[in-house]
């Protein structure tokens, strides 16, 4: 096994603001779920479609989601939050170009293509960024965006597609993905969805956001069947309305939170969830040696003895990756040795060196990673090297021995609404540092 890290050295940001983590402390209560980011982006993108207001209820509270507001309000959209709900006003969309620092930092913009695209008859969208943790392709995208009818030209790091003819509408057609990519299958129906004709999408993404998408979309007037199988068929309409639609609860959110449970040996109740949504998660818990005691919203996990398991990241149904690094750090706590194949992003296993930083006992051999389970990680210094990653370390600093900081917030609060919050109201004991207050207020008393 490779050796454990052992430097006390603070991360390259120690600048920025972290979140101090008080390890050891048992959680007990309900841990209640946001709406799904993954899903409420995507929905953002699909007011383009209609000159109606829509309003979105059950919205996470999250930095991308004010960079996808910004980026309507950039296209000429209104967007207004009031509580969890979000009024989205497309009526006044007058252009086609999404500005470049907007996409860069958010990759869901991107999906701002489809719906503008279809409304529009062009659109010039830079190529996304987001968290570096592999490529993540827009082939699949432009492929079917060319099908539908749309010419496409990639210059400069700049995606341009325009609909030729006079009337600028996309032709259904009929689109095989060479993968089931969630995101193009999501841009996909979005441009389907007021085209002219019938569009099938054969080897469509499964996962539950697109059949968010497609029941928001048919709250909207749209025609489409398939959603959540194989093969999705959009019946193309001239114009969608508004609608006042809820957005499903994040599954990935859900799974943290029972992985909070289990890695500090508690017993939680999380909700609200669908249990469909996390079969892989839950059956690697039972594993585990995890109970679920289910009920009508949500479901208690409680947790004694983890024991190691295997897992290999899959599209949905199979194991999500985006729970592979939090589900890492409690078999880096469990008893035995645990196989972690991450086959998805190429890049997604870079907090494996931030865990053994901890003490975990971890080498790595290609895409795999070999857990073999200490008896107590230590509080360090840590870095969230993305979103997940970054999640991982707070679970890895909720059950180590003394304090742990963990650093790259601001990929923490893309992807969860008040985290610390939460967890500090099931017995947590987290505090969020900003350094740069402290050195203010220094100033001023000297």
């Amino acid at each position: 096994m490779a050796a454990a890290l052992t430097s006390s050295e603070p991360p390259l940001d120690s600048d920025r603001s972290f979140l101090r983590i008080r390890g050891g402390y048992p959680l007990s209560g309900e841990l209640r779920v946001s709406g799904a980011k993954n899903s409420a982006l995507v929905l953002m993108a699909a007011c383009l479609l209609s000159r109606d207001s829509i309003r979105l209820r059950n919205v996470p509270a999250l930095t991308d989601i004010n960079g996808m507001a910004d980026m309507l309000e950039s296209l000429g959209g209104r967007v207004e939050r009031h509580g969890d709900a979000l009024e989205l006003d497309g009526s006044g969309i007058n252009c086609s170009a999404a500005p470049y620092e907007l996409v860069n930092s958010l990759r869901a913009s991107f999906f701002c293509i489809g719906p503008l695209l279809a409304r529009m008859g062009m659109a010039r969208v830079p190529l996304p960024g987001g968290c570096k943790i592999g490529s993540r392709p827009v082939e699949e995208h432009v492929k079917g965006l060319k099908a539908l009818g749309a010419q496409v030209t990639i210059e400069h790091g700049v995606v341009t597609a325009a609909v030729p003819g006079p009337c600028r509408r996309l032709k259904g057609a009929r689109i095989v993905l060479d993968c089931p990519s969630v995101g193009a299958t999501e841009t996909l129906m979005m441009a389907a969805a007021l085209a002219d004709g019938e569009t099938v999408i054969e080897n469509a993404a499964l996962e539950p956001e697109v059949v968010d998408l497609a029941d928001l979309l048919v709250a909207m007037g749209s025609r489409i069947r398939g959603a959540g199988t194989p093969i999705i068929t959009i019946a193309g309409v001239d114009h969608l309305h508004g609608a006042d639609y809820a957005v499903i609860p994040d599954r990935i959110e859900a799974g943290t939170f029972l992985l909070a449970a289990a890695i500090t040996r508690s017993s939680l109740r999380v909700a609200p969830l669908i249990p469909a949504h996390l079969c892989a998660v839950l059956s690697k818990l039972e594993q585990a040696g995890c109970r679920l005691d289910h009920d009508d919203e949500g479901l208690t996990l409680s947790a004694e003895r983890i024991i190691g398991v295997d897992l290999r990241t899959q599209p949905f149904p199979g194991f999500p990756t985006d729970l592979q690094a939090p589900f890492m750090s409690l078999l880096a706590t469990a008893e035995g040795t645990s196989m972690v194949t991450e086959v998805i992003f190429e890049n997604r296993l870079q907090h494996v060196a931030e865990l053994q930083r901890m003490g975990a006992s971890i080498r790595t051999q290609g895409n795999t990673a070999f857990v073999e389970g200490v008896a107590r990680l230590s509080g360090a210094p840590v870095q969230g090297t993305d979103l997940r990653a970054s999640a991982a370390m707070v679970l890895a600093g909720l059950a180590a021995e003394g304090t742990t900081d963990v650093y790259g917030l601001d990929y923490l609060d893309r992807g969860y609404a008040n985290l610390e919050a939460k967890l500090n109201a099931v017995g947590a004991a987290i505090s969020r540092c900003d350094p740069t207050l402290k050195a203010g207020a220094s100033a001023l008393a000297a």
